[in-house]
């Protein structure tokens, strides 16, 4: 994409969603940092039904070491991969506990050092937190980076350097959420809805995906004619 359409692209995303944010429900930067890290393949939805009454009571590194790795199974157990979860929650408290005074660092190096923190959920983690301008780079937006030719790359690193590179003010701090819902609701993997895109003629994406068709061949939404 040219720099213009870049932009364009851009706009047209924040005017469909002028306040995109992510989907994961929390309480302040803890129950963040917890929330993103149990999400790693799961679903937001999922993530936020397991925590909804964990996050009522345990909202501390603190309270989670006290609950507990077996405790916290039971809260997280519709959850995929929630055995390692739980270790890496109960790790990761401890460790805020004894190298940051039970606060969540604001600095991406000392996140990405806490157990079961990895690039990605930092990059959350800072952005949602303490509004940095950070490239979080999921399933989503590695194939809508992609796909449409916003900023192609190999592999997840790739993408993030190249997005950090081509996204410019005032749509820096939003991007990954723009990135992750046009994701999550029109540029799906198995079968993007181009037909109601607002980018899709900025979109390298070829084929377009057509409307899908009613009994009578009539297009799903579209008005019978009269």
């Amino acid at each position: 994409m040219t720099a213009e359409e870049v932009v364009e692209f851009y706009r047209r995303l924040h005017e469909r969603t002028p306040e995109p944010k992510t989907e994961l429900d929390f309480v302040n930067h803890y129950t963040l940092l917890v929330a993103v890290v149990l999400s790693a393949q799961a679903t937001d939805a999922s993530v936020n039904l397991a925590t909804r009454e964990l996050f009522r009571s345990v909202d501390a590194p603190a309270k989670m070491v006290a609950l507990g790795e077996e405790g916290l199974k039971r809260h997280i157990r519709t959850i995929g991969l929630f055995n390692t979860k739980a270790k890496n929650v109960i790790a990761l408290s401890e460790a805020l506990i004894a190298r940051h005074g039970g606060e969540v660092p604001a600095d991406f190096e000392a996140l990405q050092a806490l157990p079961g923190v990895g690039r990605k959920t930092a990059n959350v983690v800072m952005n949602c937190a303490f509004g940095a301008e950070t490239f979080a780079v999921d399933t989503h937006v590695f194939r809508v980076s992609n796909r449409t030719g916003l900023a192609p790359g190999k592999d997840v690193l790739e993408v993030e350097r190249k997005l950090d590179a081509v996204t410019p003010p005032p749509w820096r701090r939003e991007a990954h959420h723009l990135l992750i819902l046009h994701g999550r609701y029109l540029c799906k993997a198995r079968l993007p809805e181009c037909w109601r895109c607002p980018v899709a003629d900025l979109c390298r994406y070829q084929p377009k995906t057509p409307p899908p068709q009613g009994p009578a061949g009539v297009g799903k939404g579209a008005r019978k004619k009269r």
